[in-house]
């Protein structure tokens, strides 16, 4: 479960995010806050795994009030002002929404954001308790729906013209997301790139014969510049 707060002066952007995130399971909001000062001693009683933080708010902005966190969470800014991307990535953001933004590229911000898996305490409203953030699934759409995709699902990914193909053990989702983007995100210790129209789940490998590797039924080829990923599962 992904813990987050929502900093912004504007309540319409907060009911926005919330709305949003209603959609995805894994979300779950521990706070609001309208000012930096009203986040700074929220944080100092609660740790979270992820801020959705404004830059133009008053008395301190949102870079200034980044700037005064030690060990910050995920950082997804959401502001209506494009001119301060570069200094936000500057300070570690993982991305940079501009308003309004859609759902789908929300979606994107969230993926990208939460796609590493990391553990560290927690500290809940009311109660203490350790948890590992579960990145384990991530929001694909393909058929005019948004899929919850179980990475212990995932059998190969296949680049297929300007569409992606994700094939799972029960079904196979067709998508107009990019394989280079799916690759971004999932880690690398349990998908390998063998093709540049493939990723493979490592451990849905049955067998590895020539330039050929076997995922059930499926032949799936390797790429002459992908065989050093191939040698690397035999060390």
């Amino acid at each position: 479960m992904i813990h987050y707060l929502i900093i912004d002066d504007e309540p319409i952007a907060h009911r926005i995010i919330e709305k949003y995130c209603d959609n995805l399971p894994h979300l779950k909001k521990v706070g609001n806050c309208y000012n930096a000062f009203e986040a700074m001693h929220f944080l100092n009683d609660y740790t979270i795994d992820l801020l959705f933080l404004d830059i133009n708010m008053p008395k301190l902005s949102g870079f200034d009030f980044l700037k005064t966190l030690s060990n910050p969470p995920k950082i997804i800014i959401t502001t209506a002002y494009k001119e301060f991307a570069l200094e936000g990535y500057e300070l570690n953001i993982s991305d940079y929404l501009l308003k309004p933004f859609s759902f789908d590229r929300f979606i994107k911000a969230i993926n990208k954001t939460i796609g590493i898996s990391e553990s560290k305490p927690k500290t809940d409203i009311g109660h203490t308790y350790n948890s590992e953030i579960q990145s384990n699934s991530f929001f694909l759409k393909g058929d005019k729906k948004h899929h919850q995709i179980h990475l212990e699902s995932i059998l190969f990914i296949e680049a297929y013209g300007h569409y992606t193909k994700v094939y799972l053990e029960n079904e196979m989702i067709v998508s107009h997301e990019k394989i280079s983007s799916l690759e971004e995100f999932l880690p690398e210790s349990s998908f390998i790139r063998t093709h540049k129209s493939f990723i493979v789940a490592k451990n849905k490998i049955k067998q590895i014969e020539g330039n050929r590797i076997f995922v059930n039924e499926h032949k799936i080829p390797i790429g002459q510049t992908y065989k050093g990923n191939i040698d690397k599962l035999f060390r």
